[in-house]
């Protein structure tokens, strides 16, 4: 991985974010919005963005905020890989994104003019704005990219999923490049409402609303929802080294799996079989892992259930593992969270920093690993981190990743 991106709830770029994370800052926050009084919790973590100020107005009309979010991420990717067109092989060049949710501002405000308005007319790039493989087509046209442009969209395990399945492409030399992650924006009406209408999302918590995701915790309540867009660019270890590229460190494996036992419900040997894929896949033993980036969404089933399936895998080695749960402060991307925690985790390699597990103070039996509770731990070396993806619909996703040597 020689380029990395990302802007979020807790900064506009990969470096701000990372310090941002390091510090336990958290992007949650009381919605400021006219339909905030509609919801029952209304908290969110927004990303701090206004389009106008990175797009001209002709283009700006034709991009949901989910494709301002991809553009974005996936431009600083480019950058800090140091790459120009003209190196670039463009037919041998491709982009994989991942989105659970897709255009969901420009078909809530659809409906609205339609149905709330009582109105025929809507906005005549609603199609192009809405579909799912916008913010996939634009990262395309910007590059000049003609290889495989693909979207992938499996709930919040999306962006690791698009990870994973642009490594496998340039791992069997089918590509040269890929720009690779996640983007998401569901902070419309429609969409938190749907989201309520679960039962998931956590209760704000009245003394300190950005504490209101606890993962792991036992007072936790639910998950935050979040916004924003990470990118990676991928590139066969050979080509970076030759053109003297920075190297942010290695994906080695990728495990992917399928719950069948219910369609919201985790299930321990589905994350478990992910897993232990990914390490085969990587050649990794058990005790050559140093972390976990976990998918701690801050739900009562998501976080017991990766617990045991964390214990099913390393057994009592499980306790000396560190692991940290980075949605309790830039709340949950669904579909864009995978890659967002990937650039996560790339950097706490790269700085030795293991990033804090926020507003973890009620200790649960359930959950009684070491989950690097509100406090960064510096100086600490991490050669292999698992990042995980966990998602409704049973797909479960597991990267291995190793630092930068």
């Amino acid at each position: 991985m020689t380029g990395v991106g990302a802007i979020c709830p807790l900064g506009a770029n990969a470096t701000e974010t990372f310090e941002n994370a390091r510090l336990g800052r958290s992007g949650i926050q009381r919605l400021d919005t006219a339909f905030a009084n509609r919801l029952l919790s209304p908290i969110a973590a927004s990303a701090n963005f206004e389009g106008e100020h990175h797009f001209a107005p002709p283009k700006l009309r034709m991009l949901d905020r989910v494709s301002q979010f991809a553009l974005i991420a996936a431009n600083e990717a480019v950058a800090t890989a140091r790459l120009d067109k003209g190196e670039i092989n463009a037919p041998r060049s491709g982009v994989f994104v991942g989105t659970g949710m897709g255009g969901t501002q420009t078909i809530d405000d659809g409906y609205q003019t339609l149905y709330g308005e009582n109105s025929d007319r809507i906005k005549p790039f609603t199609v192009l704005m809405g579909m799912y493989n916008a913010p996939a087509a634009w990262i395309s046209i910007e590059h000049g990219l003609r290889g495989p442009c693909l979207t992938y969209s499996t709930a919040c395990a999306s962006s690791a999923v698009a990870i994973g399945e642009a490594w496998m492409r340039v791992a069997r030399g089918e590509i040269d490049l890929a720009i690779a992650g996640g983007a998401e924006a569901p902070l419309s009406c429609g969409s938190l409402k749907a989201w309520e209408a679960l039962h998931t999302l956590a209760a704000i918590d009245d003394n300190d609303p950005a504490a209101s995701c606890k993962p792991f915790s036992r007072n936790r309540s639910g998950m935050v929802l979040g916004e924003g867009a990470a990118m990676v660019i991928l590139e066969p270890w050979e080509t970076a080294v030759a053109r003297g590229a920075p190297i942010y460190g290695e994906t080695l494996g990728y495990g992917v799996t399928t719950d069948i036992g219910h369609i919201t419900r985790p299930s321990v040997e589905g994350q478990t079989a992910a897993m232990l894929n990914a390490l085969s896949v990587a050649g990794i033993d058990l005790s050559e892992v140093d972390a976990i980036n976990a998918h701690g969404t801050g739900t009562l089933a998501n976080d017991s259930t990766e617990t045991a399936a964390i214990k099913a895998v390393f057994n009592a080695d499980a306790y000396r593992i560190p692991i940290s749960a980075t949605k309790s402060i830039h709340g949950h991307l669904l579909g864009a969270a995978g890659a967002l925690e990937c650039v996560l985790s790339l950097l706490a390699m790269q700085y030795e920093t293991l990033l804090p597990t926020m507003h973890l103070h009620a200790a649960d039996p359930e959950c009684d690993l070491d989950y690097v509770p509100n406090r960064a731990r510096e100086g600490v070396a991490a050669r292999i981190m698992l990042s995980h993806s966990f998602a409704f619909g049973g797909t479960n996703a597991v990267l291995v990743l190793k630092c930068r040597e």
